[in-house]
């Protein structure tokens, strides 16, 4: 088992750092250039070389790439071309703002989505399944930002028990940011359940149907009990992963839901780098973002063995 995990861990080092170049390499080739977005159009080329050679874009890029990757490995992510501020203290900021949406969204989405799962599941084609899977279904067919308009109009406008936007900054107290967290979190729970609640039911079917349930069945073991203790643990196995990547979603920025509400986390930031051409920033985002799907599913992939005891078992025979 520890070795196992071992070599994930170093997989999931050798990934990010794939995920590393190509980022640099994709931000490489964006066309336009950083100074003239500075500068403007009409700035002249001595202006345009000076500012190229104090941002250090006049190096090759293969010197860049390895600058910035010795500065991350010394958690320095250097500065934005933009406003000189650190970029690891701004992305930092943004990801702690981010996070709490995130915990929200997960605690709301992940706990509702599995009570309707294993309920649609088990009440497979009766009327509350019917109604969890067309409600599901309307969760996943409709966009995020028509799913957080319809709430702006109906609870800030029509019923105004919410702020319709986040008005606080990005330093802003947890405390401050709050009151305003509750529709963007409502906007990406009803999204992200829709997903795990489709998975859910369909695993659920699948395990009430196989011969280990319907041993306990016969053996008189009580319903609440055979579905808890027997049924629930194999029916999560393939939710693990769909958990796993909804939340990597919500860490690496959920940039529609943050523009639509105006709330200062990683994905407004991301749309601000983008269309500023700040690069350091627009990498260190990419990076974060890949190095939390790694870990996410990582984390899944080690909660699957441990609900498992198959999967260690053929770990150590194999």
């Amino acid at each position: 088992m520890s070795r196992y995990i071992a070599r994930r861990l170093l997989l999931a080092l050798v990934t990010i750092w794939l995920a590393s170049l190509g980022v640099f390499l994709a931000v490489q080739a964006l066309p336009g250039d950083v100074t003239t977005q500075i500068l403007g159009q009409n700035a002249t080329r001595a202006n345009v070389a000076a500012l190229r050679a104090e941002l250090g874009l006049d190096e090759s890029p293969w010197r860049r790439y390895l600058d910035w990757m010795s500065g991350m490995l010394h958690g320095d992510f250097g500065s934005s071309l933009v406003n000189h501020a650190s970029v690891g203290a701004e992305v930092g900021l943004r990801l702690r703002n981010t996070l709490l949406l995130a915990g929200v969204t997960v605690v709301l989405g992940v706990s509702l989505a599995l009570v309707l799962g294993v309920v649609a599941g088990l009440y497979r084609d009766r009327w509350p399944d019917l109604a969890i899977s067309s409600l599901s279904l309307v969760g996943m067919s409709m966009p995020e930002f028509v799913i957080a308009t319809v709430l702006v109009l109906l609870f800030s406008i029509d019923i105004p028990l919410f702020p319709a936007v986040v008005t606080a900054g990005p330093d802003a107290r947890i405390g401050d940011l709050l009151p305003a967290i509750w529709l963007p979190s409502i906007a990406l729970t009803v999204v992200m359940a829709a997903y795990i609640i489709r998975m859910l039911r369909t695993s659920v079917i699948d395990v009430m149907a196989s011969e280990f349930v319907t041993t306990a069945r016969l053996k008189g073991i009580s319903p609440a009990r055979v579905v808890l203790r027997h049924a629930l643990p194999s029916a999560l196995l393939p939710t693990l992963n769909v958990i796993a990547m909804n939340i990597a979603w919500l860490v690496g920025g959920v940039v529609v839901v943050e523009s639509v509400f105006n709330y200062p986390g990683v994905g407004l930031l991301t749309i601000d780098a983008v269309h500023n051409r700040d690069l350091p920033v627009i990498q260190t985002i990419a990076v974060l973002g890949a190095a939390t799907y790694v870990l996410c599913n990582l984390a899944a992939d080690l909660a699957a063995m441990a609900l498992n005891p198959r999967l260690r078992t053929n770990r150590r025979t194999a």
